[in-house]
């Protein structure tokens, strides 16, 4: 299983051309996924692996040699990149909810609601570690804080998906309060008890398959080299 890698984002930052954008908002989907895999999804591990990717961000675009709009733009790719990551652990969320109100789990149980709670923090997360980023990055601090203006003004697309799941999820448990569905209070707390694992274990299986998805595409290089 692939690990967060800071060196390898930051000299790819660092070398990063200014046509790289693509190039660059994947790997930092790809460093962040890496950097959540393994650990349980609670806000301070997704945090913490935010900030670990902002941090190897910074130190590599502080050595680029690109003009400050050039990199200004790979930022704005940073950001897209962790926010598809971020919505890749929204799905995880997801997929464990169900599993739990699947089995019959009551979705008002302590460790359920507080993971309904989280997600609803979700569209904070991002900005958070932006902001983070900007207060704390010295010269690139200007253009982190134009990163961070745009992602107020547009909005993260894991906030988006987050909300939406704690909504689909509030609806799932009215209907479950009305058709009076249960399980037993002991099978109930242990189910929930190890939802953050479970989420970590959908995040591994999603990201895994996004990898692979990836390594089944055609490389753009590789055919351009044929052609000649």
């Amino acid at each position: 299983m692939a690990t967060f890698d800071p060196d390898a984002l930051i000299s790819m930052f660092e070398s990063a051309s200014a046509t790289s954008s693509a190039r660059v908002q994947k790997a930092v989907t790809e460093a962040t996924l890496a950097a959540l895999r393994g650990r349980e999804l609670t806000l301070a591990n997704i945090r913490s692996s935010l900030d670990a990717v902002t941090k190897a961000v910074t130190m590599g675009a502080a050595k680029s040699p690109l003009g400050a709009d050039a990199v200004e733009g790979l930022l704005d790719k940073a950001v897209a990149g962790m926010d598809a990551a971020l919505v890749k652990a929204v799905q995880a969320n997801q997929a464990a909810l169900q599993q739990f109100a699947d089995r019959g789990v009551d979705l008002r149980e302590t460790h359920l609601k507080k993971a309904l709670d989280d997600l609803d923090k979700f569209d904070g997360l991002l900005i958070g570690a932006v902001k983070k980023a900007a207060a704390a990055a010295g010269p690139m601090a200007a253009p982190w804080q134009q990163a961070m203006e745009k992602l107020q003004a547009g909005g993260s697309m894991s906030g988006m998906s987050a909300a939406k799941t704690v909504e689909e999820f509030a609806d799932q448990m009215q209907t479950a309060m009305r058709g009076a569905r249960s399980a037993s209070v002991r099978a109930a707390s242990v189910l929930a008890e190890s939802y953050a694992a479970m989420a970590s274990g959908v995040l591994v299986g999603l990201s895994q398959a996004l990898s692979s998805q990836e390594d089944a595409a055609p490389a753009p290089k590789a055919a351009a080299k044929k052609k000649r």
